[in-house]
């Protein structure tokens, strides 16, 4: 194992989490302050036809997930108090159960079949 290219690489994933927090924690924002629906629940860049619906669910979720990654941040940066494993682990799974429940969030608000089509 080449050690640097472990550290460097450890690194870069740490300076990643920064605009991935900001990003999630300015959704939030949006949601919460400026009642900005726009974002809710995408499905192929389409809002589902009532975003109002679903915005608490989008709220916690990025929310949740933007301050679990600035913990880390500061827990790493800040005071040194994770190991490079633990925090690696914590931000990997709170990167995939964002994704995931976005993604089911989505999926549940514009519905799990295909569209019907009208003729």
């Amino acid at each position: 194992m080449n050690l640097p290219s472990v550290f460097i690489f450890n690194w870069v994933f740490l300076l990643a989490l920064i605009p991935v927090a900001f990003f999630w924690l300015r959704r939030a924002y949006r949601i919460l302050v400026k009642r900005d629906y726009s974002e809710v629940a995408l499905k192929k860049g389409l809002p589902p036809v009532d975003p109002q619906r679903y915005a608490p669910f989008e709220l916690v979720i990025n929310l949740l997930g933007g301050a679990v990654l600035v913990l880390v941040l500061v827990a790493v940066l800040g005071f040194q108090a994770l190991a490079s494993e633990d925090w690696i682990a914590i931000a990997g799974v709170t990167l995939w159960l964002k994704l995931l429940a976005s993604f089911a969030l989505s999926r549940q608000a514009h519905g799990l079949g295909l569209p019907n089509k009208k003729s």
